[in-house]
C-alpha cells in the first residue's frame, strides 16, 4: 500500500449507464488526510509519490471542517463508494449550454454512457439529427446524496 493510500482518503462515486456501473472520482486528483503540520507525518505527506501539492491558502494548507468530512462518509456504502445516478432519462428536453450547439434544444436519446456523452436529437436546418455531446454541455447532470448539501 502507498503511503498517500496510508494517511489519506479518497472518494469515488458510482455511476451507472447502459453498460454497469462505473466508478469515477467524487474530487478528482484530490486526496483528503489529516495530519499535524508540524509533525514529520506532513513531511512524510508532502514528498509521497502522486502528491503534488496540498491545497493552500495564503502559503498555508487548507483545513475542510470535520461536518463536512463527516457528511462525505456518511454518504458512503460499505465499500466506500457514493451510488450517483443520472437524472436524464430518454425522451428529457435539454438545452445545450456549451459547444458549437450552444442555446439549441433537444430531446435525450440515450443518457450518458462511459465517456459522459449523452446522444440527443435536435432539430438541425429542418431535419432531425442525432448528436452526441459531453454531459458538461446539457444543463442536468448527476445527482448523489451531496448535492442536497447546504453549507452551515
Amino acid at each position: 500500500m502507498e503511503r498517500s493510500q496510508q494517511h489519506g482518503r479518497k472518494w469515488y462515486v458510482v455511476v451507472s449507464n447502459k453498460s454497469g456501473p462505473l466508478v469515477v472520482s467524487l474530487f478528482p486528483n484530490y486526496l483528503f488526510v489529516r495530519i499535524d503540520l508540524a509533525s514529520q507525518e506532513y513531511s512524510q505527506v508532502v514528498w509521497c509519490r502522486g502528491i503534488k501539492k496540498l491545497v493552500s491558502f495564503g502559503g498555508t494548507p487548507a483545513d475542510v471542517e470535520e461536518h463536512i468530512i463527516g457528511f462525505i462518509r456518511e454518504q458512503a456504502n460499505q465499500d466506500g463508494l457514493i451510488v450517483a445516478k443520472s437524472i436524464l432519462k430518454v425522451g428529457d428536453n435539454v438545452q445545450i449550454v456549451k459547444g458549437p450547439f450552444k442555446g439549441l434544444g433537444g430531446i435525450i436519446q440515450e443518457p450518458p454512457d462511459q465517456k459522459s456523452r449523452i446522444k440527443v436529437l435536435m432539430a438541425i436546418l429542418s431535419r432531425n439529427v442525432q448528436v452526441e455531446v459531453p454531459a458538461s454541455y446539457v444543463d442536468i447532470g448527476w445527482v448523489t446524496p451531496l448535492a442536497h448539501c447546504t453549507s452551515h
